[in-house]
């Protein structure tokens, strides 16, 4: 029988606000055990916690919620082969394969640990890290991505299954910054377990799961009562699509349909999968709209499955945006910063002062990969690049940060160079690179990275390249992206070269449309634009008519 203490909506939240620490606490310890630039200073990694079927309960707010994709599929993977009674305390499993592991792309490796409490599977505790060690792979098919894994065990009743590990790092560039963030993510998840046995301990396993449950039906009440505040209706929008492995843009489309306290998106129309990098599975997708309804509809609702419950979705398996087998993925996250855009574009006349003109549309990525003469082992430098957030409704894009479906850190130039034979010779934000507005449009970075080594293989992952970010409401386009060598040309080979000493590559990322007319925005905001170098006086009377001297001129 269900007592009152145990439906106690102060009770329910008390052990919410728990689990929601015991993520962060997982969060915090594996960024600080790990060995890799990559997790240890960027923080590319997430944590989060699950009930028995695989639904999420708490997720941290310091992931990114591209993460949510290899995560929201493990358990069930898991499952799937393993089942429940031959599943035993002290077990974790390793998975990261798109197609036959929960995952989205190969270099997001989970680690999943069961939660037993008197003797019974309670929860699930999983991290994810993205293990920078596939920079120098071919992208034509999944084989040619990385090792996949399907969801198994790594450690079997507490002993840990050397030959597996042996197999894994073997397939491995660097071998020994992967043993040590394996090792972090574990020790992540064995906290996890500890936490979570206490919090049952204190409230009883019985009351803690069920709390999980009505923490997932809150979440859904709350997500239906702010869709009904989106006027009913159907909405389009469709945008042009390109990155360096293409040699023509694609045109990407959305049609979305707001009916009372549900939302259902179509993505019927979609290019098919591509021989490339850039495709998307149904994990992958399904996250990028999750991430898309709560920007748009309330930033204080819990991320738990509770909210998939009013959101479907339909898009046609063997498309870009929910690709089959053996469709290459690793660089997913640029289409589903695109996706993103659109779903924000299809939605912008419905709830123009909720959505924000266009970012810069892409996850720009660079993977600088060699062997390092001074430590001599081999090296993999992966970084993500922020670029320009799109302005809103009522103020002006950020400049230089990460968007959307992405949320990591920049690697500390004094890090970068300490690590890797590389140095920076530039690090900056691009001026006039915001669109123009009442509110402007976010800016780009520009970075130039020098080569200090022999025979460094260089790829990079980026879009926006020859589409403007679109602005809304008169606002203009943002600046495209832009990528060139030392000696002027683009990276040959649809986006990969090999450079070598002295050679440097200069990324440019795209800026971010603007909101509202150029002519309306304050003569002081273009002030502090001018004197900031966030806009130019060559370009201030163009963008802003009127508007011809900087502040020192007059």
């Amino acid at each position: 029988m269900t007592t009152q203490r145990e439906l106690d909506g102060v009770l329910v939240e008390v052990i919410g606000s728990a689990l929601a620490t015991v993520v962060e606490e997982m969060s915090g310890t594996l960024v600080r055990a790990a060995f890799s630039t990559n997790i240890k200073e960027r923080r590319d990694c997430t944590a989060g916690l699950f009930d028995t079927a695989g639904n999420g309960i708490a997720q941290d707010e310091g992931g990114s919620p591209l993460h949510l994709g290899s995560l929201m599929g493990i358990v069930g993977s898991i499952l799937e082969r393993h089942p429940v009674e031959q599943i035993e305390d002290g077990d974790v499993f390793i998975g990261n394969d798109p197609y036959n592991g929960g995952g989205s792309h190969l270099p997001d490796i989970v680690l999943a640990t069961p939660v037993f409490v008197d003797g019974e599977l309670t929860a699930w505790a999983a991290t994810l890290a993205h293990h920078a060690d596939f920079g120098d792979r071919g992208h034509a098919h999944i084989f040619q991505e990385g090792l996949r894994i399907p969801p198994v065990r790594l450690v079997r009743a507490g002993v840990q299954q050397d030959e597996l590990l042996a197999l894994i790092l073997l397939n491995c560039q660097v071998p020994d910054e992967r043993r040590a963030d394996l090792r972090a993510q574990a020790s992540a998840n064995r906290l996890a377990v500890l936490r979570y046995r206490e919090l049952c301990h204190r409230y009883g396993r019985n009351m803690v799961m069920r709390a999980g449950d009505e923490l997932l039906n809150y979440t859904e009440r709350r997500t239906r009562a702010a869709i009904t505040a989106i006027p009913d209706g159907s909405y389009r929008f469709t945008d042009l699509f390109d990155c360096p492995e293409l040699d023509e843009e694609l045109e990407l489309r959305v049609a979305v349909r707001v009916a009372g306290d549900e939302v259902f998106f179509d993505f019927a129309g979609n290019p098919p999968q591509v021989r490339a990098s850039v495709n998307v599975v149904w994990t992958a997708l399904y996250a990028t709209v999750y991430y898309s309804v709560k920007s748009l509809i309330d930033a204080d609702i819990v991320p738990n499955a509770g909210m998939y419950r009013a959101i479907h979705i339909d898009a046609p398996t063997g498309s870009i945006v929910n690709c089959g087998y053996p469709a290459a993925v690793n660089g997913r996250s640029e289409t589903c910063q695109r996706i993103v855009d659109l779903i924000h574009g299809a939605l912008a006349t419905a709830v123009p002062d909720r959505v924000t003109a266009a970012s810069n549309g892409a996850n720009t990525g660079v993977h600088f990969s060699g062997h390092n003469p001074l430590s001599e082992k081999e090296f993999v430098y992966l970084e993500t690049i922020g670029g320009g957030s799109g302005a809103r409704a009522t103020k002006d894009g950020l400049d230089g940060v990460q968007v959307h479906m992405t949320n990591t850190s920049n690697l500390p130039v004094e890090s970068l160079e300490t690590e890797y034979p590389l140095i920076i010779e530039a690090y900056e934000l691009i001026d006039d690179s915001g669109g123009a507005g009442e509110f402007r449009g976010g800016l780009g970075i520009r970075r130039r990275v020098r080569v200090e080594c022999d025979d460094v293989h260089f790829w990079v992952d980026t879009s926006r390249q020859k589409s403007h970010p679109w602005g809304l409401c008169g606002g203009t386009g943002g600046a495209t992206a832009n990528i060139v060598l030392s000696d002027g040309a683009r990276p040959v080979d649809h986006g990969y070269t090999v450079l070598q000493p002295g050679q440097t590559v200069t990324i440019e990322t795209a800026g971010a449309g603007g909101y509202g007319r150029p002519e309306d925005r304050s003569p002081e905001a273009i002030d502090r634009d001018l004197a900031a170098g966030k806009i130019s006086g060559r370009t201030a009377g163009r963008h802003y008519p009127g508007h011809r001297t900087s502040p020192k001129e007059r």
